[in-house]
C-alpha cells in the first residue's frame, strides 16, 4: 500500500511537471505571422527601428503622438481602430510589432520583460523621426506592461494602460485556474520556477505594480469588471500604486477584451478626454505651432 501511494505520488508529480512544461512552452512561444498591408485610409508611413517593424500614421506636423502597444500574442493589426479614432481626433500614432510577435523576429514572449526595450526603443524613435509636440502611449494587456517593465518605465507625457497585470504570478494562476479550475492555480508556481532557467527571468522583474510609481507622468487605468484574466481587484491595486494625477474606468460587463470594441462611446469620451487635458487638444497644438 505504501509503495503504491509513492508510485502514485511520483506520477502525478510528474505528470503536472510535464504539463507545467508544455504549458510554459505554449505560452512563450513566438506568435510570428505575416501582417500585410496597412489599410489604405490612414496614409501609413512603413517604419523599422530597434528590430521591430511598425507602421507611423500621421496627423499633421507638430501633433501629438500615441504610441500604440498590443497585447500578447497579437500584432499591430489589433491597434488599428485606435489609430483610426486617434487620427480622426488629430493624434499622430506607431503600432509595432514586440519582438516574438507579428513580423518582428524573437526566440520568445517575455510578458513585458524584452518586449519593454521595444517600448523605449519606440519611444525614442518618435521623438528623434517625428516632430511630434508631445508623446503619449496606449499598451493593451503585455503592451502595459512594457511600459512599465524593464529598467525604467517609458518616458511618456502621458500613460494609457489597458487590462494590464500587476504580477505575473497573479497572471499565470488566473489563467491556469481558468483552464482547470481551482486546482489549476496551485500549479502557477511550477509555471514561474521555469523563467529564470527557460528565460533568464526572475519573476521579480515581471511586476507592473511595483514600477508604475516609478512613473512620473498622468496615467489612466482601464479595466474590464468582468475580467477573469485580470480580476478588477487586481486593477485597483495597480491603479493605487500610481502617482496622481491619475484616473480609473472600470467598465461594466467587459471582460478580458477590447475595450474599445466593447464600449465604443464611452472608450472615445475617456481616451480623448484624459489625452487633451494631458497633451493638449492636438488640433489646438497643431494651429498655434504653424
Amino acid at each position: 500500500m505504501r509503495r503504491a501511494l509513492l508510485t502514485l505520488t511520483l506520477t502525478m508529480v510528474i505528470t503536472c511537471a510535464g504539463t507545467s512544461y508544455l504549458a510554459g512552452s505554449a505560452l512563450s512561444e513566438p506568435a510570428v505571422r505575416p501582417i500585410g498591408p496597412a489599410p489604405a485610409d490612414l496614409n501609413t508611413v512603413d517604419v523599422e527601428f530597434a528590430g521591430v517593424k511598425g507602421w507611423f500614421v500621421p496627423a499633421g506636423e507638430n501633433a501629438p503622438c500615441l504610441l500604440l502597444m498590443h497585447g500578447v500574442r497579437s500584432d499591430r493589426r489589433s491597434m488599428i481602430e485606435r489609430a483610426r479614432l486617434l487620427r480622426q481626433a488629430g493624434y499622430s500614432a506607431l503600432l509595432f510589432d514586440f519582438q516574438a510577435h507579428g513580423e518582428s523576429p524573437g526566440e520568445h514572449i517575455t510578458f513585458g520583460y524584452r518586449e519593454s526595450s521595444n517600448a523605449r526603443a519606440a519611444v525614442s524613435f518618435l521623438r528623434s523621426r517625428f516632430k511630434c509636440s508631445k508623446v503619449g502611449a496606449l499598451g493593451q494587456s503585455l503592451g502595459g506592461a512594457a511600459a512599465l517593465l524593464g529598467k525604467e518605465p517609458i518616458k511618456v507625457d502621458a500613460l494609457v494602460l489597458e487590462s494590464v497585470y500587476p504580477t505575473i504570478d497573479e497572471a499565470v494562476a488566473a489563467r491556469l485556474k481558468l483552464r482547470l479550475g481551482e486546482a489549476g492555480a496551485l500549479l502557477a508556481p511550477l509555471l514561474t520556477l521555469q523563467l529564470k532557467p527557460r528565460l533568464g527571468i526572475d519573476p521579480e522583474d515581471l511586476r507592473p505594480i511595483s514600477r508604475i510609481g516609478q512613473f512620473h507622468g498622468p496615467v489612466l487605468v482601464m479595466a474590464g469588471m468582468e475580467d477573469k484574466h485580470t480580476p478588477i481587484e487586481e486593477a485597483e491595486r495597480l491603479f493605487a500604486a500610481a502617482k496622481e494625477p491619475k484616473e480609473f474606468w472600470a467598465v461594466p460587463g467587459a471582460a478580458h477584451v477590447d475595450l474599445q470594441r466593447f464600449e465604443p462611446v464611452v472608450y472615445r469620451q475617456k481616451l480623448l478626454g484624459f489625452l487633451a487635458k494631458h497633451l493638449g487638444p492636438p488640433r489646438l497644438v497643431a494651429e498655434t505651432q504653424e
